[in-house]
């Protein structure tokens, strides 16, 4: 099997170094990590050594485990080790657009729709007045029957 290379960077190699290292850096056995991941401990292994490739999906579980953005296994040894600064503005503007984009989700999911923070309502009733919420059990309160 011909090794796939992007300017002479290999990409598997690339990938199980960088896996190695935000595990590392994370303080995950390859176990706890492959329990994390929802994936084979012997398939995070063969990740690391190289004998076996990933498909979106387990680049997705790893990234979600190792609470890393999959394009940090692409990054090439060389941005590692000659730019760090580079590297670590790069990860606070990752660290701020996901902040922004959880807050505006967080925002319109809950805020949108009750901008005042009151219990929701459930829609006009005979003679213009509003129903409330009925109670998790069903039952009015007061008269137990």
């Amino acid at each position: 099997m011909m090794k796939k290379t992007i300017d002479g960077i290999n990409i598997m190699a690339l990938f199980s170094r960088n896996l190695k290292r935000l595990r590392n850096n994370a303080n995950l056995s390859q176990l706890n990590l492959a329990l994390n991941a929802n994936l084979a401990h012997n398939f995070v292994s063969d990740i690391e050594n190289g004998k076996k490739w990933v498909s979106a999906d387990s680049i997705e579980k790893l990234s979600k485990a190792l609470k890393a953005e999959p394009y940090e296994f692409f990054i090439s040894d060389s941005k590692w080790d000659t730019q760090p600064s580079e590297m670590f503005s790069l990860y606070l503007d990752d660290i701020e657009k996901t902040q922004a984009r959880v807050l505006a989700d967080y925002r319109s999911r809950f805020l949108a729709d009750n901008p005042k923070g009151s219990e929701k309502q459930h829609g006009p009733v005979r003679g213009g007045k509003t129903r409330k919420k009925p109670s998790p059990s069903g039952k009015k309160k007061g008269k137990e029957t």
